[in-house]
């Protein structure tokens, strides 16, 4: 008796916990703001889902860049360029910087971007705008680790907080 209750029971019991589960995507890219004083520059480094990247790109572009295959677009990485050169910005000492874009990398569905601002001044304010793929997704979040002046912050930025600013 138990163990026909059990073989009924127990495939209700799995059906009932796993469709509780619903599939949602997380939509996230994480950089990395490091102050390197002995090469006096900034190094930054950002984490981005390839194929949200691709969907953001088309959307703003329209056209298919289809990154990362033999079939991407010889254009792509300039769209690519202008799209982080747009939604990520920075300040240093109130007065904007021109990111320079260094190389990009596949790591599995990430595509790594380097980029670097050369910097000789000591820094007292830092100010970061990060509206990456807040165009294409409403829940897309960014985090930004800042390792600036042996100080290290961290922050969350999403579609409604897309700028922070740091006082040393």
């Amino acid at each position: 008796m138990k163990k026909n209750l059990l073989r009924f029971v127990l495939p209700i019991i799995m059906v009932v916990m796993l469709s509780s589960f619903a599939w949602h995507k997380f939509y996230v890219s994480v950089t990395q703001i490091d102050y390197v004083p002995n090469k006096k520059r900034i190094e930054i480094t950002h984490r981005i889902f390839i194929d949200d990247l691709e969907k953001a790109l088309e959307k703003k572009y329209k056209k298919k860049v289809y990154l990362t295959s033999k079939k991407e677009l010889p254009e792509a990485e300039a769209l690519i360029k202008d799209y982080l050169k747009e939604n990520v910005k920075i300040s240093i000492n109130k007065k904007v910087q021109n990111l320079e874009f260094l190389a990009r990398e596949v790591e599995g569905d990430v595509l790594i971007f380097y980029t670097k601002i050369a910097i000789s001044k000591k820094i007292n304010t830092f100010e970061i705008f990060n509206s990456l793929l807040t165009d294409v997704y409403s829940e897309q979040q960014n985090i930004v680790h800042v390792n600036i002046n042996s100080n290290k912050n961290s922050f969350l930025f999403t579609n409604s907080d897309v700028q922070q600013k740091i006082v040393y």
